[in-house]
């Protein structure tokens, strides 16, 4: 899997069993015929009964993305390379030739690879031209001098670890061996007078130009450090002044920089207020590790998504619009999503997303593990509610037989697994309302349903009250005009529903009187083609 820029697949929000299996075995599936970005991604909290089909089987919870807004990350940003603080301007000058394009700009970090500052090319100008003004240098690392100057450092100064003084250019018959004072680095020639008044007056440093010395004079060098280099006095002269750490020439403004997981939309807004032709971009652990310029922002590269069981904005993945959609796999009406290419959509009117993967897995000839052919046969009889939805088809049992027959399961088992333990999983009411809850927005109405699936309803009735108290809370917190909460019971073969809110509008849809917030509803067990149906037709 490409780590940097992985395709997320993803169910919808508040995902049931279904959108969660169908997530990770259409990932399996296309990581399988080679393509390894693939990665499956959940929008919300697993469920208790999902949690546990995962476990049975052995695989983890898929990852939790929040939005799918584009990110830095997903940006074609730059890498330039990263200058030590230590590195002598000499040395960031040229890297920057050395760069492709224009490479105007470099980050600058510390040992710990943390953003000191960026250097510019202009930066490195006003060095040297104040430098010019005055050629005083201070603390110059002697490692770096040398290095600089291609110099060799003659012996009797090995406690010297910088240099500090007036850099002076001094040649023959020039008088400037009578201004020599203790703080100056001198650079000359293999003049024996110059170096002898230099030795005399005790100066920091001699470079001497040309690489030749007589070794007798050096006796008399004393405390004063000598090095000789191949170059001429004042392609030396510059190359001194070039030894300064590139870190103290960083202008003492703020840097802005951006991390790896900044918001594309916030960083264009923070560069329009901003100067800078150029922003380190740092990764979690503050650390350097590329720039971004304006250009950049012009046409990033949006994060990839596969929808599966939905297709509609609301039950999507924040952030949907930014995203480019690779393909929709699903067993739900056709919604609101848009696109701005053609893709690959597959739309069944089956009882499962995990029907559709399943097939898809048999056409391409590519068999299921063990363990993935029992979580993809689990997802079948969790949606079709153990195939009494009215929403199940021939299909759904047929396909779900051949997972059962590879992983090595009984489906009347595992439908027992799935359902008997539904209603005790969880006792609070408020998780249980949500832990499969869908909205939808009909002709302006706002209707939000959870559903639960379980084999005995009587036992979850016994929490009417508490579950009343917390449905009129959600509603009220998300202004529903109605919220229903579906106790749909296996073996009953129908839906105890509770409800709040607009519940005349429910009594007529079903032509049933509600009392204390409930009612039997024989045959009814699917939330899509009964329940919303029936209420869109009065406020269609």
């Amino acid at each position: 899997m490409d780590v940097q820029n992985p395709i997320y697949v993803t169910g919808h929000k508040n995902p049931d069993t279904d959108s969660i299996v169908s997530a990770i075995a259409y990932a399996a599936l296309m990581n399988a015929l080679g393509d390894r970005r693939y990665t499956a991604a959940r929008l919300g909290t697993v469920s208790d009964e999902t949690a546990h089909i995962l476990e049975r089987f052995g695989f983890p919870a898929p990852e939790r993305i929040y939005n799918v807004r584009t990110q830095v990350r997903d940006l074609n940003f730059d890498r330039p390379p990263v200058l030590s603080a230590a590195v002598t301007v000499r040395r960031a000058w040229e890297t920057m030739l050395k760069g492709e394009g224009e490479a105007t700009f470099l980050p600058v970090a510390g040992e710990d690879g943390k953003l000191l500052g960026m250097v510019t090319t202009g930066d490195i100008a006003s060095f040297d031209l104040e430098s010019s003004e005055n050629p005083h240098l201070s603390e110059i690392p002697l490692f770096n001098l040398v290095s600089n100057l291609d110099g060799r450092l003659w012996d009797g100064n090995s406690g010297v670890t910088a240099l500090s003084g007036n850099l002076l250019i001094a040649v023959p018959q020039s008088g400037a061996e009578s201004t020599f004072t203790k703080d100056m680095i001198v650079v000359t020639g293999n003049d024996p007078a110059i170096l002898s008044a230099a030795f005399s007056a005790n100066v920091a440093c001699v470079v001497v130009s040309g690489a030749q010395i007589d070794p007798a004079i050096l006796k008399d060098a004393g405390e004063t450090v000598v090095i000789t280099t191949p170059f001429d006095a004042y392609r030396a002269a510059r190359l001194i002044i070039q030894s300064v750490p590139v870190e103290r020439i960083l202008p003492g403004t703020e840097t802005v920089s951006f991390h790896l997981n900044d918001y594309v939309d916030d960083v264009r807004e923070q560069t329009l207020k901003s100067r800078f032709r150029s922003y380190p971009i740092l990764d979690e652990n503050d650390r350097v590790i590329g720039t971004l310029s304006r250009y950049h922002l012009l046409r990033p590269n949006r994060k990839q998504v596969v929808l599966v069981d939905h297709n509609e904005v609301s039950q999507s993945v924040d952030g949907l619009s930014e995203a480019e959609i690779l393909a929709i796999i699903d067993h739900h009406r056709l919604a609101d999503v848009q696109t701005g290419a053609p893709i690959y959509v597959r739309n069944e009117p089956v009882g499962a997303t995990c029907t559709i993967v399943a097939s898809m897995f048999q056409e391409r000839g590519i068999m299921p593990n063990k363990n993935l052919a029992g979580l993809l046969a689990a997802g079948i009889v969790s949606d079709t509610i153990f195939f009494k939805s009215p929403t199940a088809t021939p299909r759904d049992r047929i396909m779900a037989e051949r997972m059962a027959a590879i992983a090595g399961e009984s489906l009347d088992e595992l439908g027992r697994d799935i359902f008997t333990p539904s209603a005790t999983r969880d006792t609070d009411p408020r998780k249980m309302l949500l832990s499969d809850f869908k909205h939808f927005v009909i002709a302006g109405h706002k209707l939000g349903i959870g559903q639960i699936n379980c084999i005995d309803s009587a036992e979850l009735l016994t929490h009417r009250d508490e579950f009343i108290a917390v449905m009129e809370q959600v509603k009220t917190e998300r202004e529903f005009d109605i919220l229903l909460l579906m106790l749909t019971d296996v073996l009953r073969e129908g839906t105890v529903l509770l409800a709040v809110g607009d519940v005349d509008t429910v009594e007529e849809a079903f032509n049933v009187k509600i009392k204390d917030n409930n009612v039997f509803l024989p045959g009814v067990l699917s939330r899509k083609k009964q329940v919303v149906p029936a209420l869109s037709v009065l406020w269609g």
